[in-house]
């Protein structure tokens, strides 16, 4: 390859690998070539992990799918190490398989972007997190040409269909005998919720379930499928209330999180799901350690400790949050984006699991979802709300400065902690944007905290 292009594509390899995955639009960012070269990388540093000498490979319903997994495939063959292909999956169900077979995985799928976007995300055996660059640093050598030779005798492929094995283990998670009949209706946006919803919900048995927008389509014909936009949720919420349903779901395009509407059509934040999967989980592990991100609301560890748990506080990302897992013992995890995160299923986030084990605490007792929801939502939250600056540093040493009077740590980007209201305001891993959270006791204190930040941010 010239130098000329080979400059180009470690410029792309800058720009599709994030800080938890990798994301880039099709194919000029992502396309065959650097997909093998990226199988290259993932079986040298993960083939050796494993005896078996075999990486999981799936993929999400995007057009661009099979002709990346092929390419990538080739990539991990050439290396000698096998490729078992689960074909169609939610990355909740590769992390399954990654830990369930202690093997590591890899799946094809840009989540909540839009068509033109692919990626991937892999694990370690035992679904544990990875560092990619060193994976990135190999797939520069491989595009380069001096990556490492091919085996001596490639890598064997073939196919296994683990649907139904992550159905039973998503329904071990609640107590089937115990559910009680409830409608639901969930909006999987055209994305892999369309497979792995109705199989769950057939197991469960107890529930009519409507799935709007089922069919795969990574066109996303319908709506993105980005359901941590309210905009995306409007279809949602209109049906819930048209058709007198008991909970509303949203997944979005990975089917690894989900998002919550009760029956009057309101949504629930990631905190108050947070919250009440923390209340389920201690009931069957009392004094168990719970984590929890530090932009979730405070409602969330006032709970925790109130059902006699332990909150720890981490930062935001799947990767901190399954390493503070392994550290603490923490059961389970919750962040505000609506990723759910359970020690029993290898540490791995699963909107599924979360789905169901809230089904479990809303059939326990009589009452509607907008009156369960109540004591676990006890202040007012501004949302994410993205401001672009020039200089990121900067501005954030600027707001340190002008509330200096506040408790502050830097745990993950900067918070700021006043008697009635706090803050974090954190950097984005990849564009010059800072993410700005607010919290306060009422709406008005909110609001009004949220436009002085705005103003000094801007300034």
């Amino acid at each position: 390859m010239a130098r000329g292009s080979l400059l180009a594509v470690m410029s792309v390899l800058d720009e599709i690998v994030k800080a938890y995955d990798i994301r880039g639009t099709f194919p000029d960012q992502l396309n065959a070539e650097i997909a093998r070269a990226l199988g290259v990388a993932f079986a040298r540093r993960a083939g050796g992990t494993t005896s078996a000498g075999a990486i999981l490979v799936a993929r999400d319903m995007r057009p661009s799918g099979p002709e990346l997994v092929d390419a990538f495939i080739d990539g991990v063959r050439a290396q000698g190490v096998d490729a078992i292909e689960l074909g169609l999956a939610s990355s909740d169900l590769l992390y399954y398989a990654s830990g369930s077979r202690d093997l590591p995985g890899a799946i094809f799928t840009a989540s909540h972007n839009p068509a033109e976007y692919n990626g991937i995300k892999f694990c370690l055996a035992g679904a544990k997190p990875v560092d990619l660059t060193e994976i990135k640093e190999i797939a520069d050598e491989v595009l380069d040409g001096r990556g490492p030779a091919p085996a001596s005798s490639p890598g064997r492929r073939h196919s296994e269909n683990l649907l139904p094995d992550f159905v039973e283990h998503v329904v071990s998670f609640v107590d089937i005998d115990k559910l009680r009949p409830r409608r639901v209706v969930a909006d999987t946006a055209n994305g892999m919720g369309g497979l792995v919803v109705p199989a769950v919900f057939e197991r469960l048995g107890v529930f009519d379930l409507e799935v709007m927008y089922g069919e795969l389509d990574g066109t996303f014909p319908n709506h993105p499928a980005d359901p941590l936009q309210p905009a995306n949720q409007t279809d949602l919420r209109a049906r819930v209330t048209a058709g007198s349903f008991d909970v509303g779901l949203a997944f979005d395009g990975d089917a690894d999180r989900v998002f919550v509407v009760d029956e009057t059509g309101a949504g629930m934040s990631g905190s108050t799901t947070t919250a009440m999967l923390s209340v389920a989980t201690l009931r069957t592990n009392p004094g168990a350690t719970i984590l929890h991100n530090l932009i979730c609301s405070k409602a969330v560890p006032e709970v925790i400790r109130e059902h006699g748990g332990v909150p720890i506080r981490t930062r935001v990302g799947h990767s901190f949050i399954k390493q503070r897992m392994a550290e603490t013992g923490a059961v389970f995890g919750g962040e505000h984006s609506a990723h759910y995160y359970f020690a029993r299923n290898y540490g791995a986030d699963s909107g599924l699991i979360a789905t169901v084990q809230l089904l479990g605490e809303l059939t326990r007792g009589e009452d509607v979802l907008s009156k369960v929801r109540v004591p676990f939502e006890r202040y007012s939250q501004s949302g994410e709300i993205n401001s672009r600056v020039d200089d990121v540093e900067a501005v954030t040493q600027r707001v340190s400065q002008a509330l200096s009077s506040g408790k502050q740590d830097n745990l993950d980007g900067l918070t700021v902690e006043f008697p009635t209201w706090w803050f974090n305001l954190r950097p984005s891993n990849t564009e010059p944007l800072l993410r700005l959270n607010l919290e306060a006791e009422t709406r008005d204190e909110c609001d009004t905290r949220v436009a002085e930040l705005l103003l000094l941010i801007t300034s």
